[in-house]
């Protein structure tokens, strides 16, 4: 089964690597061709994606390694790491750019040619949905957190192409009217738009991969979904729960359940099996999965 996620998760990887290569590429050209901020917005962006998905793309082997008592937690903790530098390191980008076209706004603005930016834009805006269409029929068995964000990246310049195509769509009807002075500023300002939107996925990754490092439990409401396959999976025994220990970090997820016998007698052939049954339940619901039984004493 691990072999087949490898092979699911690096095929994956190596697709959106290429596109990725690709399309910054082509973004980063067009950014100087038609001298739009918000080509050159789009572009930057990809640009600091693709050199932050190389480590995660040369990390991916290292995931599949079993732990040892020298690496508890093998590279999970190394996974949570490199995603919240990745989107530290997109957040910093994408203020910056904020910033930078908030000048440009703030000395007149500057005009480009909207029609070919409107088709380069639309043009762009269908390839990624062939990419991110041909992403997740490959991601259907099985997708990581690496994955999932690659997804999302994909997603994100879908909406961002598609409404950079409809501004300047806008711009071309604005030309020969009354209110074509704001044409000027039409680029930068779709251009801190669409940096605004790009800004709340790095903030609640952040979040999440802070609280993974220094291993929180995660949210209530996963907790309450274990808690209840828990109680479930031991009412059939002279056992009840006494303390669950839920630890998240990268792909992987460690359940400790504290039990305490209802006869002060404890089995070990009945952990076996509340431990065999409580992985089957949530196997399907995690990547990576462990789960130990715990005597409270």
């Amino acid at each position: 089964m691990k072999d087949e996620k490898y092979k699911i998760e690096n095929k994956i990887l190596k697709l959106s690597l290429g596109g990725t290569i690709a399309f910054t590429l082509l973004e980063i050209i067009a950014s100087f061709l038609l001298g739009s901020k918000t080509v050159m917005t789009d572009g930057i962006f990809d640009l600091f994606d693709l050199l932050l998905l190389l480590p995660m793309f040369a990390l991916v082997p290292f995931l599949y390694k079993p732990v040892s008592e020298k690496k508890p937690y093998g590279c999970s903790q190394i996974e949570s790491l490199l995603v919240l530098i990745k989107y530290v390191v997109l957040l910093i980008v994408v203020i910056n750019m904020i910033a930078s076209n908030v000048v440009v706004l703030l000395h007149g603005g500057h005009t480009v040619n909207a029609l070919n930016v409107l088709i380069y834009e639309a043009s762009l805006c269908g390839g990624c949905i062939v990419m991110l269409l041909m992403l997740k029929h490959l991601s259907r068995k099985y997708s990581s957190m690496i994955i999932k964000s690659e997804l999302y990246l994909w997603k994100v310049d879908i909406v961002s192409t598609l409404g950079i195509s409809v501004a300047f769509l806008f711009q071309l009807f604005l030309a020969n009217t009354k209110l074509n002075f704001v044409i000027p500023y039409i680029d930068s300002s779709v251009a801190i738009v669409v940096a605004l939107f790009l800004v709340k996925e790095p903030v609640l990754q952040i979040i999440k991969n802070l609280k993974e490092l220094v291993l929180f439990s995660p949210e209530q409401d996963v907790m309450d979904e274990i808690r209840k396959v828990v109680n479930e999976d031991i009412q059939n025994y002279d056992y009840s729960l006494d303390f669950l220990d839920v630890t998240q970090t990268g792909r992987k997820t460690w359940i400790e359940v504290y039990v305490k016998s209802k006869n002060d007698i404890v089995k070990i052939k009945d952990f076996k099996r509340i431990q065999e049954h409580i992985t089957k339940d949530l196997e399907n619901k995690f990547d990576q999965i462990s789960v130990e039984i715990v005597p409270a004493i």
